[in-house]
């Protein structure tokens, strides 16, 4: 009949590939992730908090509540908490436009720090900064009223202190994350 038909092949579909390549941490500094929280003001405003943490200790170096953040807003927090802690040898972040700005690119690049990307809605490629996430929203978040910017810092700042100096952790032994952040040559979580 000379009628003309696309011979039309089937899409490949790749099937995801487990990151074989990512090791438990073995040590404090090691491994942190870093993500963002969103939540509102009193008066409607919108807040975003940076979450990091350690995810050998489960510490948090910090929980820092802005109204916007941009590039070289998670350089200051970084630098600010690399200066107190101690420079991390890899930070785990998803694909959010913050993280994968030039200015975090350069800054990671300066120093050493491996940003460890994960896959496009993939949340559990970051899952310990996910948990921490969710148990920061229940037990700080969803607690609190924010009145200011400045509230906010304050209420948040506290209950990182209790998270990290008087909360107990079944992960790590139901310890306190600071007595493993301070612990010289660990090189296990406590059973």
């Amino acid at each position: 009949m000379g009628l003309q038909l696309r011979n039309k092949s089937p899409k490949r579909r790749v099937k995801a590939k487990l990151r074989d390549d990512r090791r438990p941490a073995t040590r404090a500094n090691e491994t942190w992730a870093m993500d963002f929280v969103h939540d509102q003001l009193a008066n409607g405003g919108k807040l975003r908090v940076v979450t990091i943490i350690d995810i050998f200790s489960r510490f948090s170096p910090a929980l820092e509540p802005r109204l916007t953040f941009r590039g070289t807003d998670v350089v200051e927090v970084l630098e600010r908490v690399c200066n107190e802690v101690g420079f991390p040898a890899t930070i785990r972040v998803d694909q959010g436009s913050e993280f994968v700005s030039r200015d975090v690119d350069l800054w990671a690049y300066q120093r050493g720090v491996t940003l460890d990307f994960s896959r496009p809605g993939k949340p559990t490629d970051n899952a310990f900064i996910e948990a921490f996430n969710g148990r920061f929203r229940v037990e700080c978040l969803n607690a609190h009223w924010f009145l200011s910017l400045a509230d906010a810092r304050e209420k948040v700042e506290t209950w990182r202190r209790y998270y990290n100096e008087e909360r107990p952790h079944g992960a790590i032994g139901n310890r306190p994350p600071i007595l493993l952040q301070n612990h010289a040559g660990a090189t296990s979580p406590p059973t």
